[in-house]
Protein backbone atom coordinates (compact mmCIF):
# COMPACT_ATOMS: atom_id res chain seq x y z
CA UNK A 1 0.00 0.00 0.00
CA UNK A 2 2.72 2.58 0.85
CA UNK A 3 4.52 1.62 -2.35
CA UNK A 4 1.47 2.43 -4.49
CA UNK A 5 0.79 5.61 -2.52
CA UNK A 6 4.33 6.92 -3.02
CA UNK A 7 4.12 6.25 -6.74
CA UNK A 8 0.63 7.78 -7.00
CA UNK A 9 1.49 10.96 -5.10
CA UNK A 10 4.77 11.37 -6.99
CA UNK A 11 2.94 11.18 -10.31
CA UNK A 12 0.19 13.47 -9.00
CA UNK A 13 2.92 16.00 -8.08
CA UNK A 14 4.32 15.55 -11.62
CA UNK A 15 7.86 14.84 -10.47
CA UNK A 16 10.26 12.13 -11.60
CA UNK A 17 11.84 9.49 -9.41
CA UNK A 18 15.14 11.33 -9.82
CA UNK A 19 13.66 14.64 -8.65
CA UNK A 20 11.94 13.09 -5.63
CA UNK A 21 15.00 11.05 -4.69
CA UNK A 22 17.09 14.21 -4.79
CA UNK A 23 14.65 16.04 -2.50
CA UNK A 24 14.79 13.11 -0.06
CA UNK A 25 18.58 12.72 -0.28
CA UNK A 26 18.26 9.07 -1.35
CA UNK A 27 19.22 7.33 -4.57
CA UNK A 28 16.76 6.87 -7.42
CA UNK A 29 17.24 3.12 -6.97
CA UNK A 30 16.14 3.36 -3.33
CA UNK A 31 13.01 5.25 -4.35
CA UNK A 32 12.32 2.70 -7.10
CA UNK A 33 12.53 -0.10 -4.50
CA UNK A 34 10.01 1.76 -2.31
CA UNK A 35 7.64 2.18 -5.25
CA UNK A 36 8.02 -1.49 -6.27
CA UNK A 37 7.42 -2.77 -2.74
CA UNK A 38 10.91 -4.27 -2.49
CA UNK A 39 11.76 -2.04 0.48
CA UNK A 40 10.00 0.50 2.69
CA UNK A 41 11.07 3.99 3.75
CA UNK A 42 11.96 4.60 7.40
CA UNK A 43 9.83 6.93 9.49
CA UNK A 44 12.02 9.98 8.81
CA UNK A 45 11.70 9.41 5.06
CA UNK A 46 7.94 8.96 5.45
CA UNK A 47 7.72 12.28 7.26
CA UNK A 48 9.69 13.95 4.47
CA UNK A 49 7.52 12.30 1.80
CA UNK A 50 4.35 13.49 3.52
CA UNK A 51 5.80 17.00 3.68
CA UNK A 52 6.78 17.02 0.02
CA UNK A 53 3.36 15.75 -1.05
CA UNK A 54 1.61 18.02 1.52
CA UNK A 55 -0.40 15.14 2.92
CA UNK A 56 -0.68 13.52 6.32
CA UNK A 57 1.39 10.50 7.31
CA UNK A 58 -1.88 8.59 7.55
CA UNK A 59 -2.65 9.39 3.90
CA UNK A 60 0.81 8.20 2.91
CA UNK A 61 0.71 4.83 4.66
CA UNK A 62 -2.90 3.70 4.73
CA UNK A 63 -4.58 1.45 2.21
CA UNK A 64 -6.84 3.61 0.04
CA UNK A 65 -8.88 2.99 -3.06
CA UNK A 66 -7.91 4.81 -6.25
CA UNK A 67 -10.89 7.16 -5.75
CA UNK A 68 -9.74 8.00 -2.21
CA UNK A 69 -6.22 8.68 -3.47
CA UNK A 70 -7.54 11.02 -6.16
CA UNK A 71 -9.62 12.95 -3.64
CA UNK A 72 -6.77 13.26 -1.11
CA UNK A 73 -6.04 16.97 -0.77
CA UNK A 74 -2.96 18.76 0.52
CA UNK A 75 -2.92 19.46 4.28
CA UNK A 76 -5.34 22.23 5.20
CA UNK A 77 -7.20 21.99 1.90
CA UNK A 78 -10.43 20.07 1.57
CA UNK A 79 -12.68 18.71 -1.14
CA UNK A 80 -16.21 18.34 0.19
CA UNK A 81 -17.92 17.26 -3.00
CA UNK A 82 -20.06 18.96 -5.61
CA UNK A 83 -23.23 20.91 -4.84
CA UNK A 84 -26.05 21.98 -7.15
CA UNK A 85 -27.31 25.54 -7.22
CA UNK A 86 -31.07 25.71 -6.77
CA UNK A 87 -33.48 27.81 -8.82
CA UNK A 88 -33.18 30.74 -6.41
CA UNK A 89 -29.39 30.48 -6.11
CA UNK A 90 -29.34 28.44 -2.90
CA UNK A 91 -26.70 25.81 -2.19
CA UNK A 92 -26.44 23.22 0.55
CA UNK A 93 -23.07 23.26 2.26
CA UNK A 94 -21.95 19.64 2.75
CA UNK A 95 -22.25 18.29 6.30
CA UNK A 96 -18.48 17.65 6.64
CA UNK A 97 -17.77 21.29 5.72
CA UNK A 98 -20.39 22.59 8.15
CA UNK A 99 -18.89 20.45 10.91
CA UNK A 100 -15.26 21.39 10.21
CA UNK A 101 -16.00 25.12 10.02
CA UNK A 102 -18.69 25.10 12.75
CA UNK A 103 -21.40 26.44 10.44
CA UNK A 104 -24.86 26.16 11.95
CA UNK A 105 -28.39 27.16 11.00
CA UNK A 106 -28.79 30.90 11.39
CA UNK A 107 -25.09 31.72 11.01
CA UNK A 108 -24.32 34.67 8.76
CA UNK A 109 -21.91 34.05 5.90
CA UNK A 110 -20.03 36.51 3.68
CA UNK A 111 -19.79 35.61 -0.01
CA UNK A 112 -16.71 37.01 -1.76
CA UNK A 113 -15.71 36.71 -5.38
CA UNK A 114 -13.17 37.66 -7.99
CA UNK A 115 -13.88 37.91 -11.72
CA UNK A 116 -13.22 34.62 -13.48
CA UNK A 117 -11.73 33.11 -10.30
CA UNK A 118 -14.74 31.92 -8.32
CA UNK A 119 -16.33 32.64 -4.98
CA UNK A 120 -15.46 32.08 -1.34
CA UNK A 121 -17.76 31.76 1.65
CA UNK A 122 -16.54 32.96 5.04
CA UNK A 123 -18.34 33.07 8.38
CA UNK A 124 -19.35 36.69 8.96
CA UNK A 125 -17.99 36.86 12.52
CA UNK A 126 -14.57 35.57 11.37
CA UNK A 127 -14.55 38.05 8.49
CA UNK A 128 -15.58 40.92 10.77
CA UNK A 129 -12.76 40.11 13.19
CA UNK A 130 -10.27 39.97 10.31
CA UNK A 131 -11.54 43.27 8.87
CA UNK A 132 -11.19 45.00 12.27
CA UNK A 133 -7.62 43.72 12.63
CA UNK A 134 -6.82 44.93 9.12
CA UNK A 135 -8.29 48.39 9.77
CA UNK A 136 -6.30 48.69 13.02
CA UNK A 137 -3.11 47.75 11.20
CA UNK A 138 -3.81 50.38 8.54
CA UNK A 139 -4.46 53.04 11.19
CA UNK A 140 -1.18 52.17 12.94
CA UNK A 141 0.82 52.49 9.72
CA UNK A 142 -0.64 55.93 8.92
CA UNK A 143 1.21 57.40 11.90
CA UNK A 144 4.57 56.03 10.76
Amino acid sequence: MIDMNIKFFRKKAEITQEQLAEQLCVSRQTLAKWENGEAAPNIEDCIRLAGIFQISLDDLVRDMSEQELILTSPRGKHFFGVVTVGERGQIVIPKDARKLFDINAGDKLVVLGEDNQGIAIVKADNFESFAKTLLEALKNTEGI
